[in-house]
């Protein structure tokens, strides 16, 4: 079954912006950052059909509210649409921190323009798919015209979209009007998918016939029939999600195949199987339990996972915060969260100076932790002392033998 969690990043003006991540039920092919149409939010019933849709294609969608929108913090009317490209920005820099980097962009409406224009910032983007979107972002100021007079006397007025009511300020519309769209649209570099109903009425098709015009190949337009501008009809989300899924397919990596007939990992054994032809994506089987590795695309990679080296500061990491959670609650210890983060190089041996080896590189871990806690100075001493006793640290600090073997299941008769 394909899995959904919250996650939270800092918004631009430093607010929390809420998400959700939607996973496929196995190792995802690609990640997909979703931006919603204007003034809807991540849960508008066309952003989770279609995320939950491509989960069924292998491929993981994050969606998040824009500021001031459903669960983020901060004020609509201090948002303009200069900063939700840039939040999309920190939208994808968290997700290459978290899981992989974007590597398939999809907005909604004027969501679709902030893709366009977030493109050329998120390096590891491919394509980019457009769904009912206007060729120019000041498109919707019309939707409150009425109100332009007073926002620009008054710096900001209360107008109703869709039923609720909006303050937006003189700043939005100045900022949107501001907007080089058709030089980004030409500029795109990525493949692009429009996707657009003849019939829509809030956005008219002539938008996506612009967009498609000043866009350069490979580019491809694709009719949602008689769908509406929100698609509600379930069965318009589900054709337009199986629409981008087909057309991507040959813009993101390959998809894994689906070990469904693998039994689970003997426990203390880990597998590894390579999954890419050409690349240095793995699958790792512990258990139950499937992680990817891989590496970023400057070393050859696909991105898709934490690298080998990122794994063993991952495994030495949560040792870490497991050992001194498990020693605070034998204490009885207020310790309420641990982060540890962890950085690997390579050093000069002479630069060591409690280092026995004095010729050559010597592999350097460091580890800072933050602890959380109504903790006095002599626990923190303790914990830190702690710390260095986790497993893992003592593994990696003892001896170690590696035998390796051809196994006998894949040796030649």
């Amino acid at each position: 079954m394909p899995k959904s969690r919250r996650m939270t990043f800092t918004g631009t003006g430093g607010e929390e912006l809420a998400g959700r991540l939607d996973l496929p039920p196995g190792p995802p092919r690609a990640v997909a950052l979703f931006a919603h149409c204007f003034t809807c939010g991540k849960d508008v019933v066309s952003a989770s059909r279609i995320s939950r849709a491509l989960t069924e294609l292998d491929i993981a969608v994050f969606r998040f509210d824009f500021t001031g929108l459903g669960e983020s913090d901060g004020e609509f009317a201090n948002a303009t649409f200069s900063s939700n490209i840039e939040d999309l920005v920190r939208a994808a820099s968290h997700l290459r921190t978290t899981l992989a980097a974007p590597s398939l962009l999809i907005g909604h409406s004027l969501g679709g323009a902030a893709v366009i224009a977030a493109a050329s910032e998120i390096p590891e983007s491919r394509a980019v798919v457009t769904i009912g979107a206007p060729a120019d972002p000041a498109h919707v100021a019309d939707l409150f015209t009425a109100e332009h007079a007073e926002i620009e006397a008054a710096g900001v007025s209360t107008v109703r979209l869709a039923g609720r009511s909006f303050r937006v300020r003189r700043e939005f519309l100045s900022d949107i009007a501001a907007q080089p769209q058709t030089d980004r649209i030409a500029e795109l570099g990525r493949a692009l998918l429009v996707l657009h109903a003849p019939g829509d009425q809030l956005v008219g098709i002539d938008n996506a016939r612009q967009i498609f015009d000043t866009a350069r190949h490979p580019k491809s337009f694709v009719s949602l029939d008689d769908a509406d501008h929100l698609l509600s009809d379930r069965a318009d989300a589900m054709y337009a999600a199986k629409v981008i899924a087909g057309w991507a397919d040959r813009y993101l990596p390959p998809a894994p195949a689906r070990d469904t007939d693998v039994p689970d990992a003997e426990p203390g054994t880990v597998v590894v199987t390579d999954m890419s032809d050409t690349g240095f994506t793995q699958r790792i089987q512990a258990g139950k339990h499937i992680v990817i590795a891989d590496e970023p695309p400057s070393a050859g990679g696909d991105d898709l996972g934490p690298t080998p080296y990122g794994l063993l500061l991952a495994a030495l990491g949560s040792c870490t915060s497991m050992t001194m959670r498990m020693y605070a609650q034998r204490k009885g210890w207020p310790l309420e969260s641990t982060t540890v983060k962890l950085q690997h190089s390579r050093i000069h041996a002479e630069d060591c100076t409690h280092c026995e080896t004095r010729q050559g590189k010597l592999d350097h871990i460091t580890r800072a932790i933050s602890m959380e806690g109504d903790l006095d100075d002599d626990q923190r001493a303790r914990l830190l002392e702690i710390a260095d006793k986790c497993p893992v640290h003592r593994t990696l600090d003892s001896e170690i033998v590696i035998e390796t073997s051809e196994d006998d299941a894949s040796a030649a008769p």
